[in-house]
């Protein structure tokens, strides 16, 4: 039975490091299944899961230290059965301000909400140029609690937020 494994990758960005990770991988016995990577302040940042022979996960281990500026962890992980509720998909925009993101957070933490995937930006308004915050993010409902419970709590945190959710 393979194992999993998940991948955490910094370090300043270049091209080709995405090819030097997935040779390293491939290499070793591994299998690139998902993955999640950005370039942010010219830092490259990755998540990445591979699946691996049990024999395989030292040499996956070893293929990925040293690779020259990366910092690489590596974590075995087995996947919990999935919780009961629902997954959601939402779209949040509103006016930029600090603590935005530890707000958003807290109204969801507050209703038992575990946020599975979350991408955020900060751009201009096209109209006023203010700064426009936007949070996409894919999220697990418990089963007491509705989509209208969800964007109530949310709009609370500002009259300008709007929000849209999508189940699925």
């Amino acid at each position: 039975m393979r194992e999993t494994l998940v991948l955490t990758v910094l370090g300043p960005d270049r091209t080709g490091l995405v090819e030097v990770l997935a040779d390293r991988i491939a290499e070793a016995g591994g299998n690139w299944e998902a993955s999640h990577m950005a370039r942010l302040a010219g830092q490259f940042a990755g998540i990445v899961l591979v699946t691996a022979e049990p024999d395989h996960i030292d040499q996956v281990r070893a293929a990925l230290r040293g690779l020259d500026g990366l910092e690489v962890s590596l974590r075995v992980s087995t996947a919990p059965p999935a919780a009961p509720g629902e997954r959601v998909r939402i779209e949040l925009t509103g006016a930029d301000r600090p603590g935005i993101v530890r707000d958003v957070a807290r109204v969801l933490a507050e209703r038992g909400v575990n946020v599975e995937e979350l991408e955020s930006s900060v751009t201009s308004a096209a109209m006023s140029g203010e700064p426009l915050f936007t949070v996409r993010a894919v999220l697990h409902l418990p089963p007491q609690l509705t989509l209208a419970g969800v964007r109530s709590g949310l709009e609370s945190l500002s009259s300008e937020l709007m929000v849209d959710l999508t189940t699925g």
